[in-house]
């Protein structure tokens, strides 16, 4: 028979050997508790090693608002491997893991997202018009859970065109690069536009991988296209070095919309800040993790383009620079 002080006293040893243990893992559940950060999740079409410049641009905007990856934030990154029809089913896992707010870097992108969810808060970038391909309906006041950054390249492609015919002025046929799978077909619009106001004819090319770029530029040398005008694409954005060398090898003057493809060899180039445009959206997902509403920020446009040219590739193509456009020029690249 058990002495009743004994069993007293075993049942407080056992107690305190509960509380204590209690007590042990406590500072882990703290810890636990102070650890968890919100989490971002980055919608891209491209691959992971695509234009990585860019992704430490959108760090850089989070860095502005005081968010640090891995040390108050976390981001889950979803790429396409720039095949858009991927896209649907990344943003829905994106939407099921349930991620504080879902940050895009392509028109196709935030598209998918906003179809993916009406209550998660979207910040886009991109090069188009957000009113016109349906993400928000004002820029003012988005009034949904959309908002962003556009550089509108979109709407500046007309301007690509005419650049390109004063620098080849003869020329009476002229080509047009799209991504198919962007379905961006009011670029295609305005640009065949552009091209009756100046007198050229314009064929559309179409290129949504790179064992596309071989026909597309066996194709200009069988219309014999005096010049080529890269559509806005994230494939082609991850890919304008490559079509910076194709066209010095082909003799084919080019423009483009971002300054990397002058530097790679291309002829022109004219457009938005890309790397300023992803460290604003970077900056508008740390204002989102801050507590402010999408519906109450303003998309963000680019209030300037930048034109680029390389006058060594002007040289070898046989094209005298016009002095107007020299003057014009941001920056004169030899």
């Amino acid at each position: 028979m058990t002495c009743p002080s004994l069993g007293a006293a075993m049942r407080r040893r056992a107690f305190f050997r509960v509380l204590g243990g209690a007590a042990a893992t406590l500072p882990f559940a703290v810890h636990a508790q102070q650890s968890a950060m919100p989490v971002i999740g980055l919608l891209r079409v491209n691959a992971p090693d695509d234009t990585p410049q860019l992704l430490a641009a959108f760090r850089q905007g989070l860095r502005d608002k005081d968010f640090i990856e891995g040390q108050n934030v976390a981001i889950e990154y979803r790429f396409a491997d720039n095949k858009n029809e991927r896209l649907p089913a990344l943003a829905a896992d994106l939407v099921h893991r349930q991620v504080v707010v879902i940050a895009t870097t392509s028109t196709p992108a935030a598209l998918a997202a906003k179809a993916a969810t009406t209550t998660i808060p979207i910040i886009f970038e991109g090069g188009m018009d957000p009113i016109r391909v349906g993400l928000v309906s004002s820029l003012d006041r988005p009034g949904g859970n959309v908002t962003g950054v556009t550089q509108l390249n979109v709407e500046v492609a007309p301007k690509r065109l005419e650049l390109l015919h004063e620098l080849v002025p003869k020329a009476k046929v002229m080509a047009f690069l799209v991504n198919p799978t962007d379905a961006l077909s009011a670029e295609t619009t305005d640009l065949q536009a552009a091209a009756r106001n100046v007198g050229v004819e314009l064929h559309v090319l179409s290129a949504s991988s790179e064992r596309d770029f071989d026909a597309v530029f066996a194709n200009l040398a069988q219309l014999r296209a005096g010049g080529l005008v890269i559509g806005s694409s994230a494939f082609f954005v991850a890919r304008q070095e490559q079509l910076a060398a194709l066209a010095v090898r082909h003799a084919v003057p080019a423009v483009f919309e971002n300054r990397q493809f002058v530097t790679a060899g291309g002829l022109m180039s004219y457009g938005g800040s890309l790397t300023d445009a992803y460290r604003l959206a970077g900056v508008y997902t740390g204002r989102i993790l801050k507590g402010e509403k999408p519906a109450e920020l303003p998309v963000q446009r680019g209030v300037k383009v930048e034109l680029y040219i390389n006058l060594k590739s002007a040289k070898a193509l046989g094209l005298n620079v016009p002095p107007a456009m020299q003057a014009r020029a941001d920056e004169m690249i030899e």
